[in-house]
Parts: C-alpha cells; structure tokens; sequence
C-alpha cells in the first residue's frame, strides 16, 4: 500500500491521504475491499465496501493532525468468494507539520557582511544539546532558505541532494520529515548543518544569470522534536542560541562547481567533541520565514541512483587525466585520494569531445569546475555537495601520483522516481535510442523538469514537458513530482491566465521578459495533468489544475476573439525546426500562427474533456463548442477543400491530423501529402518540437506505417537515429548538436542531453510496443502492435496503478504473430492484432497466436 504518489508514508503532507494497493498475482481481482486504521492502538474499520476500487482510494476515516502516525491495511473480496483474503502487511503513514502554528523554527544563517553580488563562502550552523531520558521517536522537519545537508553527532541525515529543491519559494518552500530516533544517544548530542546558496541566492539563469533571485541570506529551518519514554517532548529548534562559522567549502556554485579545502575542515565539527571555540562559531544571525508556507513534498527527492566508473582513463602528456564515462550524464565525480596538504585537484566537466579535448563551448556561463585542497593527513574519499554537472568526460589535473581503478567515480543523481516503462525490439539502434530517452529524463528531471543539465540555464520550460509528458509518465512514476512542478505554474500564472515560458519564473532575455503567452509552451496547462489523469488515474490532480486551465484557454480566446484564429503575438512555432538557421530557432517552415491556433483548439478540446470528466457539464458543452470553432476556423484559414495545408511542411499536416482538425474528407489527401513530403525528403527529419511527438502517430493512423517507420530508421543527418550513428548517449538539443565531422552546431543554444525530441518514445511503446492505456490509470488496455521497419520482436512492459502489464510479440515463419500478454489485476484489455479479430482478456497471463486467431474467425 501507498499513499498519494509518495514512496513512503513520513512526513504526508494531506490530512485525508488516499491509498493505493496492488493484488497479488493470480488473486482473481477485487469485488470488495476492506480497510483497518490502527490508530495509537485503536483500531478503526469503516466495513466492507463494493466495488474495485484500489488505486487513489479516498482516506477512510477522520483527517489525520500533526505528527499523528496510523497503520493502514487492506483485505479484499475476489468475485464470488464469501471469504476475504488475509490482511495486507501494514503500511505506516505519518503525518508531517500540518498547521503553521506547529513550526516554532526561525532561519538562521551566519552574522557577518557579505558582498551580495559576489560568490559567498558557505556556512555551517551547529547546536549542541542534552538528552537525559531513553527516546522513542525523534523526527527533524527541516527546510533551507539555499540548500541544506544535516548531520547529527556526525552522522549524515538523509541521502537526498539539493535539498529543499526548487520551488515559487515566496509561496512554497517544501521541508522534509526525517526519523532520526537512531541518530540519538543519551547525554551530549550536537546537530549541524552545511548550508549552499543554490537557486535562492546563487546565480542562476542565462544571459549572465542573477543572484539573489529570493533573498540575500542562506539559511537553516529546522526543528528536532525529541519524544521521551514517559510522554514527553523537547524540542530543539533554529533559534538565536544557535552558532555558525565559515566551513572548508570556499565557494560553491549550481552552474559554477565547488572549490573545498580540507585543511579547513574539522570532522567532529557536527559532534560533541569537536573542537568549537566560542570565538570561532559567533551567534547565528535569525529571519523570518511564513509558516504558513512551509510545505511538504508532493514527491521523492534527488538522490544518487546509481554510481559509473571511467571506460577509459587516458593520461596527457601535461599530466592530465582525461576520463569517459561511456555515458552522458548528471551527476558529480567521487574521488579518493591521498597527497601532500597544499595539492591542488581541479576537475572539469564537458558532454563531449572536439579535437580530443573536453568541448566546453556549450556550457557558456557554467564553468562547471571543482576544486579540491587536499589536507595532507591521510586518504580522502569527497565529493562536491552542492553542485551538479552533465557531463560525459572529466578533466581531472593535479592527481598525485599515479590514478589508480576504483579511485574515481561519477555519481548519478536526479529525482529518484519509480521506474514503470520498458522497451526493447530487434534493432539495436532502435534500442540505443530508447535509452538515450531514458538517460536524458533522468538527466533532466532533477526536482522539475528542465531543458538541459549543463549549460547556464537549466529550466522548468513549460513546451519541453508538453510535449514528452507521456512519455514521461510511461518510463517513470512522475506523478507527484510533476503535479508539484504544475502548482508552481499555477503560482507563476499571470492574472490574464498567461503561462510563462518556464517556471519558477526568473529574469531572463528581452524574448522571455515580460512573459508572453506561447502556444505549445502555454498549453502545458491544460494538456499535462490531462496526460497525468489518463496515466495515472488521478481525477484530483486533475480538478486541483483545472482553474490554471481554464483560465489559460479563456485568455486565448480573448486573444483569437470573434475570428477563433490565434494570429497575433510572441510565438516559437514549430521550435528548432531543423531548417531554421542556428542563430533563429523560432524561423521554421511553418507558420508559427496555423501552430498557435491549431493548439487552441486542441486545448480547448481538451479542456472540455476535463471538464466532462469533472462533472462540469456547462464548461464542457462550452469548451467543446469553442474548440469545434477554432477548428472550423483554422480549416477556412489553414486548409484547402482538398487537404493541403497552407503551410506545405510535415508540422502542419501532423497537426492538422493529430489534433483531429480536418474533415473526414481531407484526412486521407492531408496523410497522402504527409507521407509525400517525407519520402520526397529521403524520410529525414523536418519537423521541430511541435511537429516531432505527432508525426509517427500522423503517419501511421492515416495509413503509412512504412513511412513512419522509415521516418524512425532513418541515419542520415537530421534523424533520430543520425545522433546514435554518432555515439550519442542522450538526445540531442538540435537534430545536428554534432555535425557529420566532428564539428559542433555554431548555435549558442547546443545541448547534448535534452529530452523534448526523444517524444518519439511515446509512439514506440503505443505502436512496436503495443501496449496503449483507453481508460485513466491503465484500467481499460489496447494491445495493437504494428510491426515495420524490419523489426521482428518486441518486448514493452509498464507497471500500471494496478500491477504489471506487458506484451511480447515476435514474427513467427509463416509471417504471423506470437503474443504474450500480462494483465493486470482489476484491469481488462482488447487485443487488435494483425490479421486477427479483436478479442477481450481479462488479468493474467495470455498467449496468442495471429494465425490461429485467423483460422479461427474464418
């Protein structure tokens, strides 16, 4: 059992959690369940209630208070049984902080000048303390005006990074809850922290960045509320009694790296017998901070998922070791190393290579360096705490001696979501490009979901998730992080309903200042918890983001007015369209005004959906009126009465088709000239962010299932195989980041590791893969390969709300199908298979075969 889209219970931060379990395999589905609260040793059972019930069940019993902790279970009812199951194992949900009035901690940070517009030296806060009884339960709520780690009598507590993340922090900064009973131990206790400027106060953004974007000051919250044997609290908390000094991390950067010196760090700094003059450590300097703002997270934190050592390590003839990982990433390096107190390591990050040497052009501001001073006194194992890099290759200077196996390392972080999507076929390259998907998610889903990992900028850009969104929700649980990262866009809304280009909101190029309103940058309002309700079966999280999106589309049709045609304003289009020059990316082939008012009618469509959904009849019959308008009113200005496009590009004819804006006469002319257009052009790629998720789907419902296919092989420059050809580990920003020989794209805008174009993905697991949810939450499954592009096996496997469902299917001799299909518990699924009739499934294990199928029905 699990509680909201969390995974674990600590700290909830809703009085009412809903719950979710998963049947076992083979238990023959749920007609009734039943829920038991264990609540301080009295158990609460609201009975037996009918139905099937199991993913996001609401809360059955009274709202939960601060600090309350209930055991939950679960037995259930299969059809026809008169006995239930045994009990569940229970689940532990705790609540966190839940009234404003709970919080008695200040900020506090360190009482000295500092210049604001220059790099400050990092803080540590300490206080020390007594416990004088046996303790049954300790929990730290904790939260950082910058970026926080906590020790306790030396003892790191938690394992997440960049803690609290990034959040609209006037309006929500989140803290988290820790147990850290075991930390504890009778008489003399100290607990400290390092603190980081990170996007508060650090640098942040491109075009020089600014600093101080929140505030000027870098700051603990942190309360310890210590419960004793007998029942009683004590509570230590940031406060005035509490001291700070300068610790050995010199200065530190999220764009610019970290530079530490271990000669000035003391290792019992955060213990009672650390070495702490009342001179060195002054009285901390306090700030105010609303409670009423203090949030708990609505998802998992950034942690380090896995650990990579060097394929190679090459040593120049200077004396420098130069390190490929294999693999583009995100992540920090962790060394270990012994050397004369004084030695200097420098360590430089880059994606890729030019000429042999790291490529460091497309970082622009971020420098990327770490430094490290070595103490002197014996090996030291050390990693940066409050910087994150992309990277593939490092440049490591200074190493003392010779670097041996084992001593280097590259630590992968982002938010540590739930893996749920896989995929893989006969093609190799097919494959490769799958995972290159897979990489750059994880490398750009670090506490929201961001354009790029290296460079300086590293923003929530509103079109990128838009558009991968189901992809997104396919390979990984992103419910809850995304559902945060949205109550920050409906914080950044303007009051016209505008949704800014990326949010948090920071300064930013005269492009992106004063927001504007974009289409497909916009549209995430509507369009992304539409993808996340059908993924995940959250009906909530659809009715909490409904008033950002209705207000976005009714700011759009003021802005279409009477004609329903959105042609005036700012607009990206068809965004790094591959004929748009480097320097231009807006300045595709299509028009950028057909893109923004084939979206408004997509999304007031869909608006109407969510409203149906909700049970707002009246908004649904009037967004569903809207949308047909601006959908006649794009055919009048768009289309011609035989299904061109006024736009004679690949993007316009994918949106025409995808968004279900012509006739039922023009779509097979529209899907005609589509394919023409892609096979006059050698299937190479002409399409940008826009038109890149929609095309293969464009392709393949209106009959050219060999086109999309060979659209999806293709490797010649622009493709989406073209960068496997050429070594990539991620997808690429541009379709040519790299050119054919060696060169990088001249643009100031070149990332290698940029997830929007790996949209794709989503038509693999629906199309090769097979497998496609028809009700929320993977209730209802369609089955459907369509195999092409030579491709003879594919295996697609997702775990639903509900459980596990896959397909596997392979081409047998005679031309045929075998199948293999899982299906839930407590979901049902169609099988649409070639040259066979549909037949329904329940849970289980199914195994086909198209010629017998066939055989069958004749």
């Amino acid at each position: 059992m699990t509680f909201e889209h969390l995974p674990d219970g600590l700290g909830i931060g809703v009085p009412a959690p809903r719950l979710t379990w998963t049947l076992p395999p083979g238990s023959r589905g749920q007609e009734a369940y039943e829920l038991e609260l264990d609540r301080a040793g009295r158990t609460h059972r609201p009975g037996r209630l009918t139905g099937p019930d199991q993913v996001l069940v609401p809360w059955p019993g009274d709202p939960l208070v601060s600090r309350e902790r209930v055991g939950v279970r679960v037995r259930v009812w299969a059809p026809e049984d008169a006995e239930p199951s045994a009990w569940s194992e229970p689940a532990v949900v705790e609540a966190g902080l839940l009234e404003p009035a709970d919080w008695q901690a200040v900020p506090v940070g360190a009482d000295w000048d500092e210049d604001p517009q220059a790099m400050r030296r990092p803080a540590r806060v300490r206080r020390d303390f007594r416990i004088e009884r046996p303790v049954t339960r300790a929990r730290l709520y904790v939260t950082a005006h910058g970026l926080y780690e906590v020790e306790i009598n030396g003892r790191r507590v938690g394992d997440e990074i960049l803690a609290p993340g990034w959040t609209v922090y006037p309006y929500r900064l989140r803290y988290r809850t820790h147990d850290v009973t075991a930390h504890l131990t009778t008489g003399a206790n100290t607990i400290g922290a390092w603190l980081g400027d990170g996007w508060y106060r650090g640098k942040y953004g491109f075009d020089g960045g600014t600093r101080n974007i929140y505030g000027t000051d870098q700051s603990l919250i942190a309360q310890l509320e210590v419960t004793y044997d007998d029942g009683t609290t004590t509570v230590i908390a940031t406060d005035g009694t509490w001291t700070a000094a300068p610790g050995p991390i010199l200065t530190s950067g999220l764009y610019e790296g970290e530079t530490f010196d271990a000669r000035l760090h003391d290792p019992d700094w955060a213990t009672p017998s650390g070495v702490v003059g009342t001179g060195e450590w002054p009285a901390v300097r306090t700030g105010t901070r609303d409670a009423g703002t203090l949030v708990a997270p609505m998802g998992p934190p950034v942690r380090c998922t896995e650990e990579i050592t060097p394929a190679t390590v090459t040593r120049t003839s200077d004396g420098r070791h130069l390190l490929d990982f294999g693999q583009n990433l995100v992540g920090r390096l962790r060394l270990t190393v012994d050397g004369p107190a004084g030695t200097t390591l420098t360590l430089r990050h880059a994606e890729v290579l030019q000429d042999d040497e790291l490529a460091t052009r497309p970082l622009r501001e971020a420098t990327s360096l770490d430094t490290l001073i070595l103490s002197g006194r014996g090996p030291l194992t050390w990693e940066p705490r409050f910087t994150l890099h992309g990277f593939r290759y490092a440049e490591i200077t200074g190493w003392p001696g010779e670097l041996k196996a084992g001593t280097v390392s590259a630590r992968v972080y982002h938010t540590d979501m739930r893996r749920t999507g896989w995929f893989e076929c006969s093609d190799p390259m097919v494959n490769r490009l799958h995972e290159n998907v897979v990489w750059s998610m994880r490398g750009n889903f670090v506490d929201l979901p961001t354009d790029c990992p290296q460079r300086d900028e590293r923003l929530g850009w509103t079109g990128d998730i838009q558009v991968f969104a189901p992809t997104a929700s396919f390979l990984y649980d992103c419910a809850g992080m995304l559902d945060s990262w949205l109550t920050d866009v409906g914080l950044e809304q303007l009051p016209d309903g505008t949704i800014p280009w990326y949010v948090p909101v920071i300064p930013g190029e005269p492009m992106w200042t004063p927001i504007h309103p974009g289409a497909a940058w916009g549209d995430v309002s509507v369009l992304t918890p539409w993808t996340l309700y059908r993924r995940f079966g959250d009906l909530g999280l659809l009715r909490r983001h409904y008033p950002m999106a209705k207000a976005w589309v009714d700011l759009v049709e003021r802005l279409a007015g009477p004609t329903r045609l959105w042609d005036t304003g700012v607009q990206l289009g068809d965004w790094l369209d591959p004929a748009a020059p480097p320097d231009d990316p807006a300045a595709g082939r299509t028009d950028r005004y057909l893109v923004a008012t084939a979206y408004f009618a997509h999304s007031a469509r869909h608006l109407a959906l969510t409203a149906a959904e909700l049970g707002v009849k009246a908004d649904a019959i009037r967004y569903g009126a809207l949308a047909e308008e601006a959908a006649v009113a794009f055919r009048r200005r768009y289309t011609t009465p035989s299904g061109h496009m006024t736009s004679d590009s690949p993007t316009a004819y994918a949106l025409a088709l995808a968004f279900d804006l012509l006739t039922s006469q023009q779509r097979r002319p529209a899907g005609d000239r589509l394919a023409q257009l892609v096979v006059d052009d050698d299937a190479r790629i002409a399409t940008g962010f826009v038109g890149t998720p929609l095309i293969c789907d464009a392709l393949t419902d209106t009959g050219h299932l060999d086109v999309a296919y060979r659209l999806l092989t293709q490797t010649e420059c622009p493709s989406w195989l073209y960068p496997v050809t050429m070594g990539a580990t991620t997808i690429w920003e541009r379709w040519d980041s790299m050119r054919p020989d060696g060169t990088l794209n001249p643009g100031g805008m070149t990332s290698f590791n940029h997830y929007a174009l790996g949209a794709v993905a989503d038509w693999m697991h629906r199309t090769i893969g097979g497998i496609t949810a028809t009700a929320p939450g993977y209730r209802d499954l369609l089955l459907r390969p369509r195999p092409g592009g030579g491709i003879t096996w594919a295996r697609t496997r997702h775990e639903t709300p509900y459980g596990t469902a896959s397909l596997a299917w392979e081409q047998t001799a005679s031309g045929g199908l075998t199948v293999r299909a899982e299906i839930p518990d407590g979901c049902r699924a169609t099988a649409e298979l070639p040259g066979s009739p549909p037949v329904r499934l329940g849970p289980g294990t199914h195994i086909l075969d198209t010629t017998e199928l066939a055989a069958k029905a004749a």
